[in-house]
């Protein structure tokens, strides 16, 4: 019989006392099983009329029933027999709210187990999720269900990550590298293995020459403000550097009307600049500059938006970011002179104006190292099921092969 540890630095969110003995049995289930999909669906029923966190409601949407099954479909062609791997031990990032939310839906569609580590800090958005898993328990046609999910919250400090690491099949991990580093102290056991969403670096490209002509332009503005500030820049996916295609007489044009239409949605939306943020853009900005050739900081009004124009583009502009709205920008002459920048840490390109053939081109063509998902403008945070060149539930589950 399993022992269960005390450990009393850890918070039970849910549930508030689990019984580990029976949690740590439970049978890995197949795919996408009805019970899942069921049980999401009633989630997304309980989040989708949230208005004041849009991020919770985009969650929501995901989980919809019509929305699993059309996931579902990518594995239809896939014969053989796929179940869960067992226990999985997700470690969620401390700055996205509901990051944990998705990492959990991808251990629930593989068929697993889950413990959740959420973010250590009170998130309004982690109760609002957290509440609802807990109202579904009391439902009979889901109690079974949630005996599969255990979230909990602790500090780094804590010895839990050594306790749950040795309870788990799989053990993901968002996180930056020093993170990373730290919990791969953490020994699992022999057959166990980590899945790592490590440091990224994301940017995004807009053709001014269809820029120019765009007619709704508070709707580009507004996807970029939630591709950037809805996370302060601080999700892998915000762009930190802007890169502008075209002619000079439409990228100049375009520059002007873009950050303006951008400049007027922040002063709806965003909060305050908090004075540190303030000295960090600053103190970021003198970095770059001391190590930089002819870069200059566009004026603007306040300090929700920082523009450092760049007359090259240097291999290392990677290291040159801040949070709460610093963007470096470039004029390029076409995508093939972004390949020379491009590293393992690139992750999302956000474009705008450019067709999926010339993509695919500077892909094929340029052999890159990094870029793991290209998207449109206000799409950079949608969550798929593929992250960061993971499968993520062809890889939380196990193939049993039959030979006859």
């Amino acid at each position: 019989m399993y022992m269960q540890k005390t450990l009393p630095d850890i918070k039970y969110l849910f549930p508030l006392k689990p019984d580990m003995d029976r949690f740590v049995s439970q049978p890995a289930t197949e795919l996408f099983s009805e019970n899942a999909v069921a049980f999401l669906h009633a989630l997304s029923k309980e989040l989708i009329g949230e208005r004041k966190y849009p991020e919770v409601a985009a969650f929501a949407f995901f989980c919809r029933k019509a929305n699993i099954l059309e996931i579902k479909k990518k594995y239809a062609a896939d014969t053989s027999v796929r179940l869960g791997r067992g226990i999985v031990f997700h470690i969620t990032p401390s700055n996205v709210p509901v990051n944990f939310a998705y990492s959990l839906l991808c251990g629930i569609l593989a068929g697993n187990t889950n413990i959740v580590r959420v973010p250590s800090k009170e998130f309004e958005q982690v109760k609002l999720i957290v509440d609802a898993i807990e109202k579904l328990s009391h439902d009979e046609s889901y109690k079974e269900f949630v005996n599969r999910i255990l979230l909990i919250r602790y500090d780094r400090q804590s010895s839990a990550t050594a306790y749950f690491s040795s309870l788990c099949d799989t053990r993901i991990i968002w996180g930056g590298d020093n993170t990373i580093e730290q919990v791969r102290k953490n020994p699992i056991p022999t057959r166990s293995f980590d899945i790592t969403f490590a440091d990224r670096y994301s940017l995004c490209v807009i053709n001014a020459d269809q820029y120019i002509n765009e007619t709704e332009l508070e709707k580009i503005a507004s996807g970029f403000y939630n591709d950037t500030y809805l996370f302060d820049q601080n999700a892998c996916t915000s762009p930190h550097l802007v890169v502008w295609l075209g002619s000079d007489e439409n990228v100049n044009r375009s520059k002007e009307i873009f950050w303006n239409e951008l400049h007027q949605v922040v002063r709806k939306k965003y909060s305050t600049v908090q004075p540190v943020i303030a000295v960090d853009k600053l103190t970021t900005y003198y970095t770059q500059a001391s190590q930089s050739e002819n870069i200059s900081k566009i004026s603007t009004d306040d300090n929700s938006l920082w523009r450092i124009e760049l007359s090259e583009l240097p291999e290392n502009i990677d290291e040159y970011r801040c949070a709460a709205g610093y963007f470096s920008e470039y004029h390029a002459g076409s995508l093939t002179e972004l390949s020379s920048i491009i590293n393992r840490k690139y992750q999302t390109l956000v474009y705008y104006g450019i067709e999926k053939e010339v993509l695919l081109d500077f892909i094929k063509n340029n052999s890159l190292t990094g870029i793991d998902r290209m998207v449109p403008v206000g799409r950079a945070s949608d969550f798929s099921t593929t992250w960061d060149g993971f499968e993520l539930i062809t890889t939380l589950s196990r193939t049993i092969e039959i030979i006859s």
